[in-house]
């Protein structure tokens, strides 16, 4: 995790084609992922193009990183699996990113994407949560399920 003082916010971003799964997500995990977190300021995409361009454009105005990405694997076009593995490849420091999945099964897909943490659906406020959180706090190379 970037370093964000207590009085400042994590700046997340929520990439899905579906206007009510990335609803879905910004809704669970609330106003801050966990005691202790401060509170959280969304960025929502739902193509990968917009995931790169919101990536790049901060970089172009001199903000840090995003303190980490939602991805969800089960976007249409180009999912979030494909989008990490792109990202950790082409990123000199890539943010942690939690996945969203359609089964338990796909974890060993996460770890080809280099996911910190894995969210199955369907999604809950705790899952969501706790993917965050441990992704926010992860050790680089980890990916642990949540839920």
């Amino acid at each position: 995790m970037t370093s964000t003082a207590a009085s400042e916010r994590l700046e997340l971003l929520i990439f899905s084609d579906d206007a009510s799964v990335r609803r879905e997500v910004i809704e669970g995990v609330g106003r801050r992922p966990a005691k202790g977190l401060p509170l959280v300021s969304w960025t929502e995409t739902a193509t990968a193009e917009g995931v790169r361009m919101a990536i790049k454009d901060r970089q172009d105005e001199g903000l840090a990183p995003f303190d980490g990405l939602v991805l969800d694997a089960e976007t249409k076009k180009f999912g979030g699996m494909g989008l990490a593995h792109e990202l950790f490849t082409e990123l000199d420091q890539r943010p942690p990113v939690v996945l969203l999945t359609a089964r338990p099964q796909d974890d060993w897909l996460s770890a080809w994407a280099k996911a910190e943490a894995v969210v199955s659906r369907p999604l809950d406020p705790p899952s969501l949560q706790e993917g965050v959180t441990r992704a926010l706090t992860a050790r680089p190379g980890t990916v642990v399920a949540a839920g």
